[in-house]
């Protein structure tokens, strides 16, 4: 008989085969001949709608002893495809191990996650208790809940509560969190809680506990998974519910390769899968935001602190009454504040958007400005490696050039701008006997990080340099001084998310202080004596901005009431490409009933030594966009070396 099979390919259809003596069925992992090489492959729902093509049909070389594919993974695999336009074949690898389905496997590793419950005793708020019975009001159906809490809430535990009824049920649960380096904690957190292990899976697990985890959560020995955006795709036998913690956050787009967003995906995941999914949150993305007002979302708020903690105080250090002295980026007022904290045993966080001691360093002599040659970017003076690096490719060099005016043999270099290391060293010549630490994703993503946390945990640091990285769900309980080293950098944003995206940031950085109930106080430094600025990014009540920001976006026809499809052409050949790109828009022009912006170079123009043009597509919120868009794609044939990548509902325009 013959029957479709899906190769984990950059194929947009199934491929016809012979199941010869094989009782084979829908969601089937089989291995069938390609080519000159075997490969895995899945039984689908549908033939290639292409009747004309001449083929032989080969025979499935056998059955892979795993549980099928659930139908309903199947059909949100394809939604994914179609709205992401994204080649299904592609879409399916995500769900695979590098294209391999992994074969029941008998391992005492599986041990470890057997959830008899030794669940520590924790007594829920008023707040806690009347949310938690609002999540697990419609738990055997589809639906959207929003469980919105200022920092410091509890919101973990309510959720974790939550999730705990699924499992009790005998269904799995997926925690998905935006950064790796929030595992180890959260790990520890989850373990105390129920008494078990998670699996963890992001892409620093090795591909020996891969294997172990996939067949755990295809066979349903897994109950639980703490994941990453790639999470999402796991081939769960009996998932139950899906949770996404920090659902604002921006790292859950993923923008190279498969480009989505995990968060409304995982909404989506759990549609086609009729189960619940909980967004959590302290300052809602105005998406969510948007679908809370239109009731689409439930929504359950906690206002208050656990333990009725207080939330920190605000206080404005005025730059142009306070200076800076050359070369310090740290005023005196400041100084004495912290030095006030540090003698009452506070920890302190020096805050500072930017990694790397430097984002900007010239020759005083030749003017010579130190840029990537593989991107149109400047490299990063690292300090701690004594080396110049690319944030965008990787690329890096040492400091010591030949100057081209020859003054004095090599460049006299300007450093230009602070970055985390230099205000680390500042912090050093101005607090010398107290330990410091970097805390930033050039040091806390790596295998050992969870001992540089509990050490901050224990307030053996007793002073931070961070980066936004530290303002994601940590957890410092002696931390109760931030001081905001640039505030008027960080809102210079030239996007149009960009007053939506310090919201969050600030919010978020602010409740890692006074966590545990001693006065907390983060201190603003700026020139700018507009003070309504910082009033909106610390109010306590975030939903006022984003009402205004939604009438703004409603007036103006952008995101949420419009959608955007940005379109990136790539190519090292820049001549050609500029050439291409205009072919390419009057052809898409002309082909669908959109507006077609563009082309445009990007604002990075160059990436990994390829020249960038974009073209934005924009127009009324609908999967018809997708899919004019999809049957113009198919039949336009790009010049050899130009490369199409689609972002639907981009959040940046970099």
């Amino acid at each position: 008989m013959k029957i479709p099979i899906l190769l984990p390919k950059i194929f947009d259809y199934p491929f016809t085969y012979e199941s010869g003596e094989l009782n084979l069925k829908l969601g089937d992992y089989v291995k069938i001949p390609f080519g000159n090489s075997e490969l895995t492959g899945v039984v689908w729902n549908e033939f290639e709608k292409e009747k004309n093509k001449k083929f032989i049909v080969k025979k499935v070389i056998s059955k892979i002893n795993v549980p099928s594919l659930n139908k309903n993974i199947i059909n949100f695999i394809i939604w994914f495809s179609k709205y992401n336009l994204i080649p299904i074949g592609m879409a399916l690898r995500s769900s695979l191990l590098s294209g391999e389905a992994i074969e029941n496997i008998n391992t005492e590793e599986f041990k470890k996650f057997n959830t008899n419950f030794k669940k520590k005793s924790f007594d829920l708020s008023k707040e806690q208790s009347v949310a938690l019975r609002e999540i697990n009001k419609e738990n055997d159906k589809f639906r959207v809940h929003v469980l919105q809490g200022i920092t410091g809430s509890g919101k973990t535990i309510v959720y974790f509560e939550a999730l705990k009824a699924i499992i009790d049920k005998g269904f799995q649960g997926l925690i998905m969190l935006p950064e790796i380096g929030l595992t180890r904690q959260f790990e520890e957190k989850f373990r105390e809680f129920f008494g078990f292990d998670p699996a963890i899976w992001h892409s620093g697990i090795t591909k020996k506990n891969k294997k172990i985890i996939w067949n755990g959560i295809s066979t349903g020995k897994i109950k639980v998974v703490i994941g990453a955006r790639s999470s999402l795709f796991l081939p769960f036998k009996n998932l139950g519910l899906i949770t996404v913690d920090e659902e604002h956050d921006q790292s859950y787009k993923q923008d190279e390769g498969l480009i989505y967003n995990a968060r409304d995906m995982a909404v989506s995941r759990a549609y086609f899968q009729n189960i619940p999914v909980n967004l959590i949150t302290a300052v809602p993305s105005i998406e969510t935001y948007e679908n809370i007002k239109n009731k689409k979302y439930k929504i359950s708020n906690i206002l208050n602190r656990f333990e009725e903690a207080s939330l920190p105080n605000y206080e404005i250090i005025d730059l142009n009454k306070s200076k800076l002295s050359a070369q310090s980026w740290i005023s005196t007022e400041v100084i004495k504040k912290v030095k006030k904290h540090l003698d009452k045993k506070d920890q302190v966080l020096f805050f500072l958007n930017r990694r790397g001691f430097s984002p900007y360093v010239l020759c005083k002599n030749c003017s010579k400005v130190y840029s990537c040659p593989n991107c149109s970017i400047n490299l990063v003076y690292h300090k701690n490696r004594k080396n110049l690096l690319c944030h965008y490719c990787g690329f890096s060099t040492d400091l010591k050039r030949e100057c081209k005016r020859n003054i004095s043999g090599s460049c006299k270099f300007v450093f230009s701008g602070p970055g985390v290391e230099k205000i680390s060293e500042e912090v050093k010549k101005i607090f010398p006997n107290r330990k410091q630490i970097i805390f930033s994703s050039d040091t806390i993503n790596k295998k050992d990080s969870y001992k540089i946390l509990e050490k901050i945990t224990d307030n053996k640091i007793p002073i931070l340099i961070g980066t936004q990285l530290i303002s994601k769900g940590f957890h410092f309980p002696n931390l109760n001084c931030i001081v905001v080293v640039d505030i008027d950098l960080s809102l210079q944003g030239h996007d149009l998310r960009s007053a939506e995206k310090n919201l969050q940031l600030y919010h978020q950085l602010s409740g890692r202080a006074g966590r545990t109930g001693k006065p907390a106080t983060v201190y603003f430094q700026t020139y700018n004596l507009d003070k309504n600025i910082i009033f909106d990014i610390t109010n306590k009540n975030p939903n006022l901005f984003l009402e205004r920001e939604l009438e703004l976006r409603k007036k103006n026809n952008l995101p949420p009431y419009q959608r955007f499809i940005s379109l990136i052409l790539t190519s090292t050949d820049e001549k050609k490409l500029q050439r291409e790109s205009i072919k390419f828009k009057n052809y898409i022009y002309s082909k669908i009933d959109y507006l077609v912006l563009g082309p445009v170079n990007s604002s990075i123009y160059k990436i990994r030594k390829n020249y960038r043009v974009r073209l934005l597509i924009r127009g009324k919120k609908s999967l018809k966009i997708q899919e004019s868009l999809f049957n113009a794609l198919k039949y336009f044939k790009f010049e050899k070396g130009i490369k199409l990548s689609v972002d639907v509902d981009p959040i940046s325009f970099n």
